[in-house]
Parts: C-alpha cells; sequence; structure tokens
C-alpha cells in the first residue's frame, strides 16, 4: 500500500520534465524558420541597402547616374537631399538622392 503510493508521487515530477523537453522540441521549428528567414531574406536586405547608402553619399559633381523614375543625366549641384542633374544641355532637374538608381561609367551619356 505504501509502495504504491510513492510510485504515483513520482509519476509525474518524471512526466513534468519530458513535457518541458516537449515543449521546447515544439518550438525548435520556429527558431529554425526565423534563422533561415533571417539569412535568406533580411541579410541580403541590409546589405543592399548599406551598399546603396555609401553609393548616394559617393556622390560627385560630374557624375552620370540612373534615376528610379528612368532619368539620365549628369549630377552639377549637390545638396543634402537633393541633387540637380542634367538631363539634356541647359536643362536640369531637381531629385532626391535616394531616388539615385545607378552610377553610370563616365562616357555613358553623350
Amino acid at each position: 500500500m505504501f509502495i504504491s503510493s510513492a510510485f504515483a508521487q513520482t509519476a509525474p515530477a518524471a512526466a513534468g520534465g519530458s513535457d518541458m523537453q516537449s515543449s521546447l522540441m515544439s518550438m525548435l521549428p520556429l527558431v529554425l524558420m526565423f534563422v533561415v528567414l533571417y539569412f535568406v531574406m533580411i541579410r541580403p536586405q541590409m546589405k543592399r541597402q548599406k551598399e546603396h547608402r555609401t553609393m548616394v553619399e559617393a556622390l560627385a559633381r560630374g557624375d552620370e547616374i540612373a534615376t528610379a523614375g528612368g532619368l539620365l543625366g549628369k549630377v552639377t549641384k549637390l545638396g543634402d537631399v537633393y541633387l540637380s542633374v542634367e538631363i539634356a544641355p541647359g536643362t536640369e532637374v531637381t531629385v532626391q538622392r535616394s531616388a539615385v538608381v545607378q552610377v553610370l561609367p563616365k562616357g555613358t551619356i553623350k
């Protein structure tokens, strides 16, 4: 009679430890999905943003650029947020620095 009650008291304690382990194992796929998402999507996007930021900061007068709107031109004036781009002889437009998509090689625009 005393031994049966002793086994009954120790059985839930052993099950409680395995319950904690099973809950950790159920969280493992979620953690693995986040890790894969980070390396496949988030990290490359942050790298692209950093490259774009350094390209925009390195713009200089005379650089030939392409904007997000499809304009090709030569940088004539630089500001903190805006820059002036000559798209044709005597025609200048003002665009945001963040709209610059690509710096073209010298001599691309004639």
